[in-house]
């Protein structure tokens, strides 16, 4: 989890920094249509609204968040957090969407969420974790270097629209977070592990030896579970629960 590995690389609260990862978009299950990760064979609504009305329905999920939270019981740093997750930052897209097809001046006040910026570090990580993790996804061809260059300028974007003038974030811990997002995200590059090359005998076609005897493919579930460690409340392969 980006955001966990990097509270504890600051000695912040990991286990708050992973819960308020789970939940801090919570708001979005309400209206889920405005949002790109659920638009995968659906109309984009966004297409037919205009900027302003998009920026409402896409800031929603705040509020929407926040209500949710407080409705279910979640303990309340992880109601701040859904609240400040995103503190007064732009909505760049639709932004400059208005910009361009607008006539008179479009205010960016306009198009700023309107919650309270991070007062946490763990609040400030997960503001951070949200617009890396998004920025590198949209990435066509990740490297290292681009990854790192993502990180740079998502933190340098924050810190220049004030948006961790109150966090508790030192300079030492955005170094230390900075870090860690490029060691997690280490995953997203796409290096893929050099396996030896087949046995005599092996078809690549037929995922067969010597053209007989069973398929080779993926192992089983079975030996997927008997490589997974045991964790709390799981009860013991082959075995039952007490």
């Amino acid at each position: 989890n980006l955001a966990e590995a990097a509270a504890e690389a600051i000695g912040a609260n990991a286990l708050l920094a992973r819960v308020g990862a789970y939940y801090h978009d919570i708001g979005k299950t309400v209206r889920p249509e405005y949002f790109v990760e659920n638009q995968i064979y659906v109309e984009n609504p966004h297409e037919r609204l205009s900027p302003s009305l998009s920026k409402l329905a896409i800031t929603a999920h705040v509020r929407d968040g926040e209500h949710l939270g407080k409705v279910y019981g979640l303990p309340q740093p992880v109601v701040d957090i859904i609240k400040q997750h995103h503190g007064t930052s732009v909505l760049a897209f639709f932004y400059h969407k208005a910009v361009q097809s607008a006539k008179d001046t479009v205010y960016e006040e306009s198009y700023r969420y309107e919650e309270q910026k991070p007062q946490s570090k763990e609040a400030s990580i997960i503001m951070l974790a949200d617009s890396v993790e998004a920025a590198v996804r949209a990435m066509e061809n990740p490297t290292r270097r681009k990854i790192q260059g993502v990180i740079q300028e998502v933190f340098k974007q924050k810190l220049d629209d004030g948006q961790l003038d109150e966090s508790t974030l030192t300079q030492s811990d955005l170094h230390k977070i900075q870090d860690s997002f490029d060691i997690s995200l280490l995953g997203l590059v796409g290096h893929r592990i050099r396996y030896p090359d087949p046995e005599p005998g092996f078809d690549r076609r037929t995922g067969r030896r010597g053209g007989a005897g069973r398929p080779v493919g993926p192992p089983s579930a079975t030996g997927l579970a008997s490589a997974v460690p045991e964790s709390p409340g799981r009860p013991p392969q082959g075995g039952k629960r007490a």
